[in-house]
């Protein structure tokens, strides 16, 4: 399968597995998973055709993990806009982690700190390097750190996702430290 195609597939599962799995008719259990066979049929039905193939294809290269398969099931590993339990358990987070941003959302950073906006917690990376990344697909990307052992000490609950990424429901403007 070609990098174009592979791309194009796996935006269409975020699409449909995250935030709008009804304008596909496709209706996601509790936990954000969907029989493998439904999706496909409810793709095909409404004029995007792929095969299990590529969906293997996608779920097995994608450098950042963003599905999980189990069984004859799929479902997006988290940055849902629908409501799901992920059934994530808490966890206690390395004394650091990391966000990536844009310089024009720092002012309402430091005022308000970091919200899930639209998604059902905050993402954070547990690395600079994958901060720069998630930072880089809005533009320039600059780098917050964030206490999270401060937070975890003061009874923030973290989740980490089956991809690694730390989720936590808000980190408040205290616990960050902006570069510069």
């Amino acid at each position: 399968m070609d990098e174009r195609r592979t791309v194009k597939v796996s935006k269409y599962l975020s699409k449909h597995l995250r935030h709008q799995p009804e304008r596909i008719g496709l209706t996601l259990d509790e936990a954000g998973w969907v029989e493998i066979d439904t999706l496909i049929a409810a793709a095909a039905a409404h004029g995007f055709r792929f095969t299990r193939d590529e969906l293997d294809h996608v779920v097995a290269t994608n450098d950042k993990r963003r599905f999980a398969v189990e069984g004859t099931r799929i479902r997006a590993s988290q940055g849902h806009t629908v409501e799901v339990d992920l059934g994530l358990a808490s966890a206690t987070p390395p004394a650091h982690l990391y966000h990536g941003t844009v310089a024009r959302h720092l002012d309402a950073i430091r005022a308000e700190g970091l919200r899930p906006m639209n998604r059902h917690a905050v993402h954070l990376s547990p690395d600079r390097e994958t901060a720069t990344r998630v930072g880089a697909r809005r533009g320039r990307p600059v780098v917050l750190t964030v206490d999270a052992d401060a937070m975890h000490r003061d009874g923030h609950v973290f989740q980490v996702s089956a991809n690694g990424v730390w989720l936590t429901e808000a980190v408040p403007a205290r616990y960050l430290r902006f570069p510069g």
